[in-house]
């Protein structure tokens, strides 16, 4: 199957995708700073650069989009028709970063929380965000 865009349409769109300070990084980063948490973001000290950290709490918490990071089983990571192995070998090598980032910091003593960009959707939101907490000891 084709691609729906042409070449410069799907430039420009692919561009446009956020690396840092997503939606839904946003959202947790708000939500965490309304309940009285302080954290810093992106520490290119740490392995894998986390989204937020929480030096208080020895934690970090990683925002990943379903597509980018491969959420297995999730409805929103659907494989391109067009270039499909070199999207999968993409989507890979950045699951094996992230497992080793994850290593490297629980080896550091420190606490490593995922969230996907799918437990934030509205429905789940609540009671993701409210699961942080709770394994935060903030609940």
């Amino acid at each position: 199957m084709a691609d729906v865009h042409d070449q410069k349409t799907r430039r420009f769109n692919m561009s446009q995708i956020k690396g840092k300070n997503s939606k839904p990084e946003m959202l947790v980063r708000k939500f965490l700073f309304s309940r009285g948490f302080r954290y810093k973001i992106h520490d290119r000290k740490l392995p894998g650069k986390p989204d937020i950290v929480l030096p208080k709490y020895k934690s970090v918490i990683f925002v990943h989009g379903c597509f980018w990071h491969g959420h297995d089983g999730c409805r929103y990571f659907v494989v391109p028709q067009t270039r499909t192995d070199w999207w999968l070998a993409k989507i890979a090598k950045t699951k094996i970063r992230d497992s080793r980032s994850r290593l490297e910091l629980t080896e550091k003593k420190i606490t490593v929380f995922t969230i996907f960009e799918c437990q934030l959707r509205p429905d789940l939101r609540t009671q993701t965000l409210n699961s942080l907490l709770k394994q935060l000891g903030r609940d």
